[in-house]
């Protein structure tokens, strides 16, 4: 299965992380994106510098790699949960 790269793909995938009550901050910087925890407050940091691809691929392994509550996503939040959750890493 495929998923189509868009902008409005990256804001679906930013609001699932936002329903899980993480702030993403898109920051420039040699670093590697990822997940962090700081002080009981979730931050997920982003290379604001990735293309449109990184950003996506790197919200999806962000969201694989978290424990999500289904309670707090919306019906479409679990329709996209479950298409990410098929693809392979």
């Amino acid at each position: 299965m495929s998923l189509k790269i868009t902008k409005k793909f990256q804001l679906k995938l930013e609001n699932i992380l936002k329903s899980q009550e993480y702030k993403i901050r898109f920051e420039k910087g040699n670093f590697k994106s990822g997940y962090c925890i700081i002080k009981d407050k979730k931050v997920a940091i982003i290379n604001k510098y990735f293309s449109l691809e990184g950003k996506i691929n790197t919200l999806i392994e962000i969201i694989k790699s978290i424990e999500i509550s289904k309670k707090l996503c919306t019906k479409n939040d679990i329709i996209i949960l479950k298409k990410i959750n098929t693809i392979e890493s």
